[in-house]
């Protein structure tokens, strides 16, 4: 097994490990988990970032093309976001629905190869990486208020039916839920923005094709209307203001992630779609 493989499957069993810890800690409502699970969150960060540099310094290039290298991306930023959140008082049970997260797109990274895609590609170079990192900025703060707003849902319910229970005593504050959910989405907006503008100012300033139908086109524009949809949802005050953003915030997450399945899979083979 290379090396770019072996730490990307240490990054695995450490998300694995930092998921149960969380897991357990809400079963049994401690308090001491949550910082062991920090601790090895940490560690699959690392190794993941080691994997990712292993990988640049082997195939000379970044990973940033092919499904296996951007997802795996992906996965590394969603882990990141968990941790620096788990760094800011009571948010670190957001792990529950992060860490999962980043613990699927690294393991679909793996199964697909995380490795070179050999594709030739006109849209290269500085530009090219910036195009990309902003984009999958934005994609993690979609995925963090998805988090959120799961998590908010799930513990309104609670609240509702006068349970008092794990949930009630281990998940953050609804207030801080709606808080996060709401800056993740004010901070993903401008990155997927700007990715978006950097793609079509390449594509017209070097006249290269930018179908309608195109699935990259098709799917930015998709999370661009979600984020924007997510954010209207928020406008005005009081609880059901919360409520209906983070519905929005978790259903749009979906529509999403749906979007993109179906996408990939109309989409011919060799295509340079993520």
């Amino acid at each position: 097994m290379e090396l770019t493989q072996l730490l990307h499957v240490a990054a695995l069993a450490f998300y694995a490990l930092t998921a149960a810890l969380l897991g357990v800690s809400l079963a049994r409502s401690a308090r001491r988990l949550p910082a062991a699970a920090t601790a090895c969150l940490a560690g699959g960060v690392v190794a993941h970032g080691a994997a990712l540099a292993s990988f640049a310094a082997q195939y000379g290039e970044l990973p940033l093309v092919g499904l296996g290298p951007s997802l795996s991306v992906l996965a590394l930023l969603v882990a990141i976001g968990s941790l620096l959140l788990a760094t800011l008082g009571r948010t670190g049970p957001l792990g529950l629905v992060l860490v999962p997260v980043a613990a699927a797109l690294a393991g679909v990274a793996e199964v697909a190869g995380v490795r070179p895609a050999h594709q030739e590609m006109a849209f290269r170079g500085p530009w090219f990486v910036f195009h990309v990192v902003l984009a999958m900025v934005g994609y993690a703060g979609l995925t963090v208020a998805f988090a959120a707003g799961l998590m908010y849902l799930l513990q309104f319910r609670e609240l509702k039916g006068k349970r008092f229970g794990a949930v009630f005593r281990f998940f953050p504050p609804l207030d801080t839920l709606d808080r996060i959910g709401r800056r993740a989405l004010m901070v993903g907006l401008p990155f997927l923005t700007v990715a978006l503008l950097v793609g079509w100012a390449w594509a017209e300033r070097f006249g290269l094709a930018m179908e309608a139908g195109n699935p990259k086109i098709v799917w930015g524009v998709i999370t661009w209307i979600v984020f924007v949809a997510a954010l209207i949802a928020r406008a005005g005050e009081g609880a059901a203001r919360a409520r209906r953003g983070a519905l929005v915030s978790v259903v749009g997450f979906a529509v999403v992630v749906a979007a993109y399945v179906l996408l990939r899979a109309a989409e011919s083979a060799g295509a340079g779609f993520l």
